[in-house]
């Protein structure tokens, strides 16, 4: 199976209760999205939405939306229903899927479908074994081998195809998908029965002993307050909380502090705090450090600082950060949200920027270095240089 286009002639039973898909824009390489997107309620959100936490202060009428609409896309009205999320495409969209869930997030596993893929180490032609994997499907696919083995009685076979009609797996069997069961000893079967030329590749290997490791990225909870105190927005935010000048023509002017402790003036075209998964992002173009995503820190970095001295820090994750735009400040300020949720600080606006409780578990294709290392190399060529020759 090599791209979702498949699901169109029943490879994948979409009818199946254990698969929700919500996205009904077309993928790039993944097939046409008018057929990709249940019937499950499900509410309408915009990308530009200020609104932090998630689909539930949208119209319910997402079946009706455009599935070409332009920044709307479809989400489950009741998040907490939702076991894994998949994504397909690149960085940016599993920054939004993150940011989607204000709360607990559930695993993500990242199918690479962009142009970078730093954070999505499986490909499409990895996808639906990944995806049976990390559900456990293909565990339950081996013991149902065993139990066929020694289950030769009719009855149990019709059984079984009475089962089937309890659980449709609709036109599944023909092609190639899923094919759920119920047997007597309540354990749930499923078989995967899939396309000439798919058994022929090897199978995904998981890590260490082909068990899976999930990586718990962590993301820092973030407040803007206005000059009289009053909670203005609130963001989870994965990569990297920025603030700059805006299109003013004068160097931004902020006041920083750490844990109600003075850090520094910042005079320069903004500043970034950032998460270690952020740290290979806009704080390393910045001139900041880059740190293993395992390691809890936030990162201060300055965006081009008037000043010689004013270099990256990393602090523990513990700390409360915060920067206002004082009231004798030439102009205001802007802040950016993993580049989405642009806020104006007047002056007296502060922001406050602390480690969120809730941090976003990603499925690894190895383990948290060798898919962090592997990425550094692939995508920035990580140290590489011609080898001197021996003497």
């Amino acid at each position: 199976m090599e791209d979702l286009a498949d699901y169109d002639d029943g490879s994948v039973d979409l009818e199946s209760p254990m698969i929700r898909l919500f996205y009904p824009r077309p993928v790039p390489g993944f097939g046409s999205g008018d057929q990709l997107f249940d019937s499950v309620t499900c509410v309408s959100i915009d990308d530009d939405d200020d609104d932090g936490g998630g689909g539930d202060d949208g119209d319910d009428d997402g079946d009706d939306a455009d599935a070409g609409g332009g920044g709307q896309m479809l989400l489950p009205a009741d998040l907490s229903d939702v076991d894994l999320v998949v994504t397909l495409g690149g960085d940016g969209l599993l920054m939004y899927a993150a940011q989607v869930f204000s709360g607990p997030v559930p695993p993500i596993l990242p199918v690479a479908g962009g142009s970078m893929g730093f954070l999505t180490p499986f490909s499409r032609e990895e996808m639906l074994e990944a995806i049976l994997v990390s559900l456990g499907l293909r565990e339950a696919e081996e013991l149902d081998e065993d139990d066929d083995d020694d289950d030769d009685d009719g009855d149990d076979d019709a059984e079984a195809e009475d089962d089937d009609d309890e659980y449709p797996a609709g036109n599944s069997a023909n092609n190639g998908g899923l094919k759920i069961s119920q047997r007597a000893n309540n354990h749930m079967l499923i078989e995967a029965t899939t396309r000439e030329g798919y058994n022929e590749r090897p199978p995904l290997a998981f890590g260490s002993n082909n068990k899976i490791c999930i990586s718990m990225r962590m993301r820092l909870d973030c407040r803007v307050f206005g000059s009289d105190g009053s909670l203005l927005s609130r963001y989870a935010v994965l990569n990297e909380v920025v603030i700059d000048r805006g299109s003013s023509p004068y160097l931004a002017s902020l006041e920083c502090f750490c844990d109600d402790v003075h850090l520094t003036t910042v005079q320069a075209d903004g500043i970034i705090f950032s998460t270690p998964t952020g740290s290979t992002a806009y704080s390393m173009a910045a001139g900041g450090s880059v740190v293993h995503p395992a390691v809890p820190a936030i990162l201060v970095t300055p965006i081009c600082p008037h000043v010689l001295s004013f270099r990256s820090m990393i602090f523990p994750d513990h700390v409360v950060l915060r920067c206002y735009v004082p009231s004798d400040a030439r102009s205001t300020a802007c802040v950016y949200f993993d580049g989405k949720h642009r806020t104006e600080l007047n002056r007296g606006d502060s922001v406050q920027i602390q480690m969120s409780a809730h941090p976003v578990p990603t499925i690894n294709r190895a383990d948290h270095s060798s898919d962090w290392l592997g990425s550094l190399k692939r995508n920035f060529n990580f140290n590489t240089r011609v080898r001197q020759n021996p003497l």
